[in-house]
């Protein structure tokens, strides 16, 4: 709920309508010195860095699951081989 202050808000439509409709930036007061062409520059570029992050966190996790996934089926390999050769 608003009372009594209206907001500056800058709305970036999404290229990609699955992930997201769209984002929406609410401006500090002290923003209104800036052109609506680099209010909307900083905005992609605020939204491209959160995406980016959202990537990595996702690859690094891959990653993790891969390197786990290889640990468990050396040491099955071991395990197997260990009982083979008795």
């Amino acid at each position: 709920m608003v009372k009594g202050n209206t907001r500056q808000a800058v709305v970036v439509k999404s290229p990609n309508p699955k992930l997201f409709e769209q984002a929406i930036f609410l401006l500090k007061d002290d923003a209104s010195g800036l052109s609506e062409h680099e209010l909307m520059q900083q905005a992609i570029r605020t939204a491209n860095q959160f995406a980016q992050r959202k990537r990595l966190k996702l690859l690094r996790r891959l990653h993790n699951l891969l390197w786990a996934m290889c640990g468990a089926g050396g040491m099955g390999l071991l395990w197997l081989m260990s009982h083979v050769i008795k």
